[in-house]
């Protein structure tokens, strides 16, 4: 097994939900850290609230980040949640992660669609729900004219908290078992 980099929202920081400043999940609890238990070498460079990067500098900066962090194996992405939740459509989302990808094409990308969003304290309407499934079905159609890898997290039975959105302990062992077993 090889180097895994990590590009995420709050659910690849790890972040526990019950928390009120940003607190996170045990690493033996956090997706990335049972990856690494499992023998890959994991970057994780998930940050709380992070949405498709679109500001130049910013994805410049990441570029050269992740330069530094060669051989990998995989970059692996998974964002557009927040995007959703701030009022995106599943096809801005896809554009903007469409852009993102391309600027990162010389790197090893597996493009991760995050699992469907769930009633809760943070998704109080249908709407949201469904533009997540369609945001799953727009990554697969983007990674396939990028050729690029693709994995559909919502296949993976990820248990999500009260907040309808962050993964739950369970989620994320869930999370790193459908992972582990497409890598």
């Amino acid at each position: 097994m090889g180097r895994l980099v990590c590009v995420g929202d709050s659910n690849t920081y790890g972040y526990d939900p019950r928390s009120y400043f940003g607190g996170r999940y045990e690493e033996t609890q956090r997706w990335t850290g049972l990856l690494s238990a499992a023998g890959w070498d994991v970057v994780n460079l998930g940050m709380n609230g992070a949405e498709i990067p679109r500001r130049e500098a910013t994805v410049q900066n990441l570029r050269s980040r992740l330069a530094s962090l060669r051989p990998m194996e995989w970059v692996t992405v998974m964002l557009g949640s927040n995007d959703l939740l701030m009022g995106a459509s599943p096809e801005q989302v896809s554009a903007r992660m469409e852009a993102f990808l391309q600027a990162l094409s010389d790197f090893p990308l597996l493009l991760i669609a995050p699992p469907k969003m769930q009633p809760g304290a943070w998704v109080d309407s249908d709407d949201l729900i469904e533009a997540s499934v369609a945001l799953a079905v727009l990554y697969a159609a983007l990674a396939r004219k990028l050729g690029i890898r693709f994995l559909d997290a919502g296949d993976w039975n990820v248990d999500l908290t009260f907040d309808g959105v962050h993964f739950s302990p369970a989620g994320h062992r869930a999370f790193a078992e459908g992972l582990l077993s497409n890598l």
